[in-house]
């Protein structure tokens, strides 16, 4: 039997936040606000943005990456359908990850809020399947790691 070519992955981050479940969800409907915490604001090299927050809306995205990444001067797309969504409490989402056109991998991810006494806790499930040419689950996680402290910079803000 061959080795597979799929290596599957699942990790989950939990982080409390000293604001209300509102205050983080509308980090994540809020264009402007996603824009600058997931592709690292004004200053990134995005080519395109588009956020359609509902059930069965979409949200694309196209960067050019920066120098000192494994891929840098390509272009990194993420396609996203939103699954299931239930205001200040649950978001569920599937998308797809693809350098220079070529898809690297499928993630479904399921960011959960909970009320708490001093504020909310975010737990973030992120299950995926990595092809060839991925990132790989370890750097995943390191990226969506980054991706919460910048939610957590954008809340505070």
């Amino acid at each position: 039997m061959q080795n597979p070519t799929t290596i599957h992955s699942t990790f989950v981050l939990e982080r409390n936040f000293s604001a209300a479940p509102e205050r983080v969800f509308a980090a994540f409907i809020d264009p402007a606000k996603k824009r600058r915490w997931f592709l690292g604001g004004e200053s990134a090299r995005i080519q395109n943005y588009e956020l359609d927050f509902r059930v069965g809306g979409r949200e694309t995205a196209s960067i050019l990456l920066p120098e000192g990444t494994p891929v840098a001067g390509l272009t990194c797309s993420s396609d996203t359908i939103y699954q299931n969504i239930v205001p200040n409490r649950r978001i569920v989402f599937a998308s797809t990850m693809s350098i220079q056109g070529n898809c690297i991998s499928a993630s479904l991810v399921t960011v959960e809020l909970l009320a708490a006494a001093l504020g909310t806790d975010l737990i973030l499930t992120h299950q995926a399947a990595f092809f060839e040419g991925a990132d790989g689950p370890e750097m995943r996680e390191d990226g969506w790691r980054k991706l919460i402290e910048n939610l957590s910079a954008e809340i505070a803000g």
